[in-house]
């Protein structure tokens, strides 16, 4: 057995541990345990903690440096917290998820399911995007979600076995196309997070060049199905609010595709300016960007 196989059995051995300790645990009783392990990987990691920091200094330069912290510090407690949540959801039951959810816009969604050209959900690593595919399973709607496969595949069965236990199908991110259209054909949701880096096409992002994917803006061309921004806001304790926005139209000025992925992530900055600690800046947002000299 190489080091690389020694570790992936590790890894899926402690996530399955970790899944068990936190579904004898009340949804309040996970959160906790959550954000407590989330403040852990602020101290420890350094690489994380320093990301966090940098990018919020882009970000918000407006804020002063105990302000970034401790909103970093806030974004390893939520991202705890979503973690444990999410290793519930055996556990997590439909009635759970409808009753601790408040929803605002879902006019929205039904308006753009009457059009029959299905829906491109956007939304991004922000809030609780694992429960929100829940509750729109819960509340009737198919719903497939596209995700990028984990490096070990025995760890990406776990994962897979807990989002098909929130009613999800999920789509392959490497091969995803047919499947998407198939969906959309059908009149069905697909629900595609767009905000990790990529070197496709460089748009604003919280007034700073940032790589973006240009797939949901391909997609809505090609299709015609609106795209609809949701966001799954935590509000308080084991509580959160569904946000369902109108369908975007591309920013005028710009040819079309171009002009979608700038109101894309207009759309997200909007909702993250609101609640910054619910945002991954542990991700390397820019790193493209920086790679071609377009931000420092």
């Amino acid at each position: 057995m190489t080091g690389k196989q020694l570790g992936n059995k590790l890894g899926a051995w402690a996530f399955v541990r970790l899944q068990k300790w936190m579904e004898r645990k009340t949804a309040l009783q996970a959160e906790a345990s959550g954000a407590k392990l989330g403040r852990m990987a602020f101290k420890l990691s350094k690489k994380h903690r320093a990301r966090a920091l940098e990018n919020l200094t882009r970000a918000f330069p407006e804020k002063t440096e105990a302000e970034r912290e401790s909103i970093a510090i806030g974004v390893l407690e939520h991202f705890g917290r979503v973690m444990a949540d999410f290793l519930r959801s055996h556990k997590r039951t439909q009635q759970e998820v409808l009753e601790s959810t408040e929803v605002i816009g879902r006019e929205h969604l039904t308006e753009a399911l009457s059009r029959g050209r299905g829906i491109i959900l956007i939304s991004g690593h922000f809030g609780n995007w694992e429960r929100m595919s829940h509750w729109i399973s819960a509340s009737g709607y198919p719903v497939s979600v596209v995700a990028r496969d984990a490096n070990d595949p025995q760890m990406n069965d776990l994962i897979l076995e807990l989002r098909h236990a929130n009613g999800a199908k999920v789509i392959a991110r490497g091969d995803a196309v047919r499947p998407i259209l198939e969906r959309l054909k059908a009149n069905e949701l697909v629900g595609i997070l767009p905000d990790q880096n990529s070197g496709e096409i460089f748009v604003p992002f919280f007034g700073h060049p940032c790589g973006t994917v240009k797939g949901p803006g391909t997609l809505a061309r090609r299709t015609g199905s609106p795209v609809l921004p949701v966001y799954c806001l935590r509000i308080g304790p084991a509580r959160y609010r569904m946000v369902i926005c109108e369908p975007l139209s591309p920013e005028e000025g710009f040819e079309p595709i171009e002009g979608m992925t700038r109101a894309i992530n207009r759309s997200l900055e909007e909702q993250i300016r609101q609640f910054p600690d619910q945002y991954l800046w542990i991700h390397n947002r820019w790193k493209s960007a920086k790679s071609q000299g377009l931000v420092k």
